[in-house]
């Protein structure tokens, strides 16, 4: 799960089902239907990942294939503790 704000990127996790995505040209709008919360990405390259979850058998397989490098993974992976905390990312049962 997530401890102390850090993700656990060796496991599984994908978008809630009631969150919409919106692209924009700083990165992406999160809105989460069920919370009534929103989001801001203002990373185009965590929009790529957060977009790329459920496909992944990994959040950090997620981030590798959105290009980032093993040095980034710490920064992304506390983005994603964020999203975890409000809900919009959810972990993806077997």
């Amino acid at each position: 799960m997530t401890t102390a704000g850090v993700l656990d990127l060796d496991r599984a996790w994908d978008l809630h089902p009631q969150v919409s995505v919106r692209p924009e040209p700083f990165g992406a709008l999160l809105y989460h239907f069920g919370t009534r919360k929103l989001s801001f990405l203002k990373d185009r390259r965590l929009l790529v990942v957060v977009q790329s979850l459920a496909a992944a058998p990994t959040a950090r397989a997620a981030c590798l294939a959105a290009g980032l490098g093993d040095d980034e993974l710490p920064r992304y992976g506390r983005a994603l503790a964020v999203l975890v905390q409000s809900s919009m990312v959810v972990g993806r049962t077997p």
